[in-house]
């Protein structure tokens, strides 16, 4: 790449919070100081962004001198982690403003941290917070167990490499993202509205979706 050209933009990858939470292998694929940095996927993905909608239980203000706001977002499977200060002013804007319980669609670059003991830690640091509705929520559930079955079944293929990274780095049954995807689908008939008091019916999410095709999730 010449100094002249604009590095294209990642792709947003869907990924439910569960296999997000086991992923902590990250790379890059070349040396370049402005190569982007991935993360690495169970299933046999790479990742230099993430796209998830869920719900916003709760947020803190976790910084010191300065605001830096920590968002808990859950999605059926478990449970995201965002933080966003001074240098992601508009999320955490967002952040700030929002009250929960609220359905949010994030787009975001994974993070790790690698705790005391050892332990990797995965957070989002988000690009983006956009307010949706039930709906939009439920249409990204079905989507990302798509996306998640896709990876699954192409993981035995040889010409997957990411696969053969994913079965060197992590020691993990690949059939439990197969089990937490139709266990996602299946929550759908139970409807979070209810446990949160939401009414997912009355938001426009037609700004999560303008957001959405101009971030390029995966197509």
């Amino acid at each position: 790449m010449s100094s002249n050209e604009i590095p294209s933009r990642e792709v947003a990858r869907r990924v439910f919070a569960d296999e997000f939470n086991d992923s902590a292998f990250t790379f890059k694929e070349s040396d370049d100081d402005r190569a982007p940095v991935y993360l690495l996927l169970p299933t046999g993905e790479k990742a230099n962004r993430v796209f998830f909608v869920g719900t916003l239980t709760e947020k803190d203000d976790v910084g010191e001198d300065n605001e830096y706001w920590r968002g808990r977002i859950v999605d059926p499977t478990g449970t995201f982690f965002v933080y966003a200060g001074q240098y992601q002013p508009e999320a955490a804007s967002m952040l700030r403003d929002l009250e929960p319980p609220a359905y949010v669609a994030v787009v975001g670059k994974p993070r790790t941290y690698e705790t005391d003991d050892g332990s990797v830690n995965v957070s989002v640091r988000p690009e983006s917070i956009q307010v949706v509705d039930a709906a939009t929520r439920d249409r990204w559930v079905v989507e990302t167990a798509e996306r998640t079955l896709d990876r699954i079944a192409a993981f035995d293929e040889e010409s997957n490499e990411y696969a053969r990274m994913a079965r060197e780095e992590y020691d993990l049954p690949i059939d439990r993202y197969k089990e937490s995807a139709v266990s996602a689908l299946e929550s759908l008939e139970e409807s979070d509205s209810d446990e949160f008091g939401l009414d997912g019916g009355t938001v426009d999410d037609s700004a999560a979706e303008d957001d959405e095709a101009g971030l390029q999730p995966e197509p």
